[in-house]
């Protein structure tokens, strides 16, 4: 493909962008950029139309882009604009600061991109793969009442209530303590099976059958470590959404999860990824714009947007860019680089 076709294919899609309408060959003769005519317009825009990268809704109305000339729009074609220092202020007064606790830095992250972008937000935090335990605790809190914690190597304390038909001695207690710690201390995350707690909870039952709740509050714990909280805000905007199937929404917003997958795929920098690119997907016209944050270099979460296929992925990637940098910045205490300009490291591959 020449660069004339290339540069028509990108004024098509910014022009749909803005006005949601297809676009004509008169629209595009118009633009500064273009110094062909109108009939030259026409006829590329019918090759960009053979090629898979336009289609005509209508026999008498311009076109508007496929699923693949978004594709090649975004990894190719696209120009990303600096964001604003004023724009940059705005987000920090929004966000918070070091003081801010790190669940607040990601909601208000997340209230941002849904204000600004119209769009929904969603947020992960992320399974930590590669993350053991470190620390296993059983504390009496009250009378039959014991907590169980939870920490790992990444940082992440999961804690449970468990009451028990009567106290546990020091001996019973000193037990459990020691074979829960030597056998999940150490463990990875990844590793705690269900084999691996069924032969846990055998082992700790044929010593005394009363300490099952506390075991069964540790494997609730260990699936809780294992699953990636997912939270979707603004989603009245994709109902509300002319370019969405409201009920493909509706399904999408009952069954969130599934999107874990997707978003589990998600690489350093910004990715675009396409509904139609991904069966776990629900929404079929719809686009995903997402970044990792990280704490301490490594991994945290994931913070993006879906909307439309038809969103302004200019303007809405410098925001979501910039939101994950800062909140990576604030999580680690003002430690981790925090790079200006405009979208750094950046993978717009599906």
């Amino acid at each position: 493909m020449d660069d004339r076709k290339l540069k028509i294919l990108a004024a098509v899609i910014d022009e749909y962008v803005r006005t949601g309408e297809p676009v004509g060959s008169k629209a595009i003769s118009k633009l500064d950029n273009i110094k062909v005519s109108a009939a030259t317009i026409r006829n590329d825009m019918a090759a960009l139309e053979q090629m898979g990268y336009l289609e005509q809704p209508h026999t008498s109305a311009g076109r508007v882009p496929t699923f693949a000339g978004y594709r090649l729009y975004i990894d190719e074609l696209m120009t990303l604009p600096d964001l604003p220092d004023d724009e940059k202020k705005r987000l920090d007064n929004m966000l918070g600061d070091e003081d801010t606790p790190e669940e607040l830095l990601v909601q208000n992250a997340a209230a941002a991109l849904t204000e600004i972008t119209q769009c929904a937000a969603v947020v992960t935090n992320s399974v930590p793969r590669f993350s053991v335990i470190s620390k296993v605790e059983v504390i009496p809190t009250g009378k039959r009442l014991y907590v169980i914690l939870l920490i790992t190597s990444n940082g992440s304390i999961k804690n449970k209530a468990c009451r028990l038909e009567f106290d546990l001695s020091h001996e019973q207690l000193e037990f459990f303590s020691h074979y829960i710690e030597e056998n999940l201390s150490g463990i990875s995350v990844n590793d705690l099976s269900e084999e691996v707690l069924d032969k846990m909870v055998a082992a700790v039952s044929a010593y005394m059958v009363s300490l099952f709740p506390l075991v069964r509050g540790i494997c609730e714990l260990s699936e809780d470590l294992r699953q990636q909280e997912l939270t979707i805000s603004g989603g009245e905007k994709l109902l509300s959404c002319e370019d969405l199937d409201k009920m493909e929404v509706i399904r999408f917003i009952e069954h969130k999860n599934e999107l874990s997958d997707v978003l589990e795929d998600t690489f350093s920098g910004i990715q675009v990824k396409f509904g139609s690119e991904n069966d776990s997907f629900a929404i079929g016209n719809s686009s995903l714009i997402v970044s990792k944050y990280r704490k301490d270099g490594k991994e945290a979460g994931s913070l993006g947007v879906i909307g439309p296929m038809r969103v302004d992925y200019k303007k809405i990637i410098p925001y979501v860019d910039y939101l994950t940098q800062k909140i990576s910045y604030l999580m680690s205490g003002g430690e981790d680089d925090m790079i200006s300009g405009t979208v750094a490291e950046t993978d717009l591959t599906p």
